[in-house]
Order: structure tokens, then sequence, then C-alpha cells
């Protein structure tokens, strides 16, 4: 696959990963802490492949680095934040678990993005 087709693929896979976000953060209960984590979560859900896009759209490899470095950070805050709601029982596990998965091996590939780049 080139790089073109990865690009594309991967702002697919980034994008679904927000609306599972979106989706999953209605569900939460209407109490003040999930609140405070249904906000976080979603901003840091949604900002992954924002990123991402904008890195797409950068104009330098410095600027692409960077956003490429803030997606990954924004994918493990997210995994944080879903960590937190699996252990606290506030939904059914299995519908945290793979949004879990799916923050991780997006952590991995922009960390793998991240170390490939030569500057």
């Amino acid at each position: 696959m080139n790089n073109k087709k990865f690009a594309i693929q991967l702002e697919k896979r980034t994008k679904d990963f927000a609306l599972n976000i979106i989706k999953l953060t209605t569900k939460l209960p209407d109490t003040p802490e999930a609140k405070v984590i249904r906000y976080k979560l979603a901003k840091s859900g949604t900002s992954v492949g924002a990123n991402y896009r904008e890195a797409n759209n950068s104009r330098s490899k410095a600027d692409f680095k960077n956003k490429i470095s803030i997606s990954a950070g924004e994918a493990s805050e997210t995994g944080y934040w879903l960590e937190l709601i699996e252990q606290t029982s506030w939904m059914n596990s299995d519908e945290v678990a793979s949004l879990i998965i799916e923050a991780n091996e997006l952590l991995a590939i922009f960390t793998s993005i991240k170390t490939k780049i030569n500057m």
C-alpha cells in the first residue's frame, strides 16, 4: 500500500474512532463525575483524527511531525479516559474494551510514524 492510500485509510479510521467515541459518551451517566469524563473523552477522542487531518495538510516536515505527535498524545489520553470508564463499571465493559484496543493501536501507529520521520 502506498502512503496516499494509507493516509486515506487512516483518516477514515480516525474519523470512525471519533464517531464511536461520541456514541459512547452519550451513554455515560448524568453525574458530575461522568460529565467531566464525557467532556474530556469527547475532546481527546475527536482530536486524534482532527490533528491527523491537519498533519496531512501540513506545510513542512516539522509541522507534520508536530501534528502526528499531538495525535499520538490525544490517542494516549483517550485510552486513559476509556480505562477509567471501564474501571468505574458505568457501562458494559465490551463496549469500552474495543475502543481501548483501537486507541492503543492508533497510538502505536502515530508513534511509529513519528519515529520514522527524519528531520
